[in-house]
């Protein structure tokens, strides 16, 4: 069954961007977009700047591993409201191919929800490429009410 099924956001995205892009300054920087939000499931584009580029002309991995945290942070918002002390406690990525220097478009989706802990995955592709750049598996901790 899915987890997200018949269930509205807990947060709206202009709450959750409150929360995650103005209430982590460096998350901020990425001026990340919401293109979709809604329980379990988040669509976010990460604009492509300057301060995103590395040597070799592709997108740095910190700023990918950022984009992917941002995304599975919201996936578990959208499900519990706001738990500003829900934090990552794993997180893996493959990143699968270099990235142009381009608007990255992060998928996000629940796995499992449970009590203490939610799982996710985040899948990344630039522009209107539909090839992945990366894919991620992460945890958050959720803590007791």
């Amino acid at each position: 069954m899915d987890p997200t099924a018949a269930h509205q956001p807990k947060i709206s995205a202009a709450a959750f961007a409150a929360l995650a892009l103005e209430g982590v300054p460096y998350a901020g920087q990425l001026a990340c977009r919401f293109e979709r939000f809604e329980a379990g499931r988040l669509s976010v584009r990460m604009p492509y700047q300057p301060l995103l580029r590395r040597p070799g002309g592709t997108i740095c991995g910190p700023a990918l591993m950022a984009l992917a945290d941002i995304t599975l942070y919201g996936v578990v918002m959208s499900m519990l409201g706001p738990v500003e002390l829900a934090v990552t406690t794993d997180m893996t990525i493959h990143f699968l191919r270099r990235p142009p220097l381009e608007d990255v478009i992060a998928e996000g989706r629940l796995l499992k929800l449970g009590r203490r802990l939610a799982v996710g995955e985040v899948t990344m592709r630039c522009g209107d490429d539909p090839q992945p750049i990366c894919h991620v598996v992460g945890t958050y901790a959720i803590p007791p009410s």
